[in-house]
């Protein structure tokens, strides 16, 4: 029987006036002025990389 892998978390996070979209698997996505996008980068991370 095969473990269940862990599910991507993510979360986004202000570095001055950029914010980032950051994942439990270690993933950062780029920094953004947009915190919109940051959210969107997070959402296709997870999206992409479900087990």
């Amino acid at each position: 029987m095969h473990a269940q892998a862990s599910a991507h978390t993510t979360t986004t996070t202000e570095r001055g006036s950029f914010a980032l979209a950051r994942c439990s698997c270690g993933w950062t996505g780029p920094a953004r002025r947009s915190r919109d996008r940051a959210r969107t980068d997070a959402t296709e991370h997870s999206r992409t990389n479900q087990d």
